[in-house]
């Protein structure tokens, strides 16, 4: 991949269309070698799958207010807040608050559909 630097509006957004899931939309930021930055937005009320899978996500809040299930344990996050889901851990992100949350969440490559 090249050197890259642009917008995020410029990147399209596209809603998450699965089961378990409720007013959620991604952006692909940047698909690297080794890693992937993606941008989610849950619309208030919306949420995103409870599933597990084999990698890690690293992921940072820019906006709102989310509740984060990790595992057997549950906690908020919210602009600046930062949370580590290890690999192999249920997990989901609902949007507990009164606008619309967004959030960064990058993942190792073996994440990525290609």
């Amino acid at each position: 991949m090249d050197f890259k630097v642009m917008h995020f509006s410029k990147v399209e957004e596209n809603e998450v269309i699965m089961e378990g899931v409720k007013d959620t939309f991604i952006r692909w930021l940047i698909i690297g070698p080794n890693f992937a930055m993606r941008m989610f937005r849950l619309k208030p009320g919306g949420y995103t799958p409870h599933h597990s899978h084999d990698w890690e996500h690293e992921v940072f809040i820019l906006k709102g207010k989310v509740k984060i299930k990790c595992g057997d344990k549950e906690e908020i996050g919210e602009k600046d807040y930062f949370a580590y889901i290890p690999p192999n851990t249920m997990h989901q992100f609902i949007n507990i608050g009164e606008e619309d949350a967004v959030f960064l969440c990058i993942i190792p490559d073996k994440g990525v559909k290609k």
